[in-house]
């Protein structure tokens, strides 16, 4: 066992991934091409392929799934969520090695509920949050409250209404 951080049983990761000191990650977990902050707790059956970046202090729940993802410092990532990579994806392409790939950045201290689609591309603004079960398919401005399929701006994290409550 590693003191520096925790991993649990069947987890895989890549020689090529860097963990930051305090971090856990959970069981079942495949980790590739990538760095991980400190503090930063992962839950099972997470996978991440090569070009992500997770910051410290953050927060992913079970089913977490990405490749070519930047997260900020201080992001809660709810269960089950998605980060898709290619806006055209084939099988001919995966096969060919064709495929566009497009990054997903993140911003500090953003909220993520569970079962959310995150489309290639896109930016989440500082402080934002993204209600349950929304599609994201286009960018995110600082501290706005988005929901929905295809998630649309709500409110402001600011706003009086939302204090205490996100």
């Amino acid at each position: 066992m590693n003191e520096k951080y925790f991993v649990g049983k069947y987890t895989i990761i890549g020689e090529d991934v860097e963990i930051g000191e305090g971090s856990k990650i959970w069981h079942f977990c495949n980790l590739f091409g990538g760095k991980i902050g400190k503090n930063t707790q992962i839950g099972c059956f997470c996978e991440f392929k090569r070009g992500f970046e997770i910051g410290d202090d953050c927060r992913l729940q079970a089913y977490v799934v990405g490749e070519d993802v930047k997260i900020g410092n201080k992001v809660f990532i709810g269960p089950q969520v998605v980060f898709v990579d290619d806006k055209y994806p084939t099988a001919e392409k995966t096969i060919k090695g064709t495929f566009k790939k497009e990054l997903v950045i993140v911003e500090d201290d953003v909220t993520i509920g569970g079962n959310c689609v995150i489309l290639p591309g896109i930016k989440i603004g500082q402080g934002a949050v993204i209600g349950a079960g929304s599609v994201v398919t286009k960018d995110v401005p600082a501290y706005a409250v988005v929901y929905g399929n295809p998630a649309r701006v709500v409110g402001d994290v600011r706003d009086e209404k939302y204090k205490g409550k996100v």
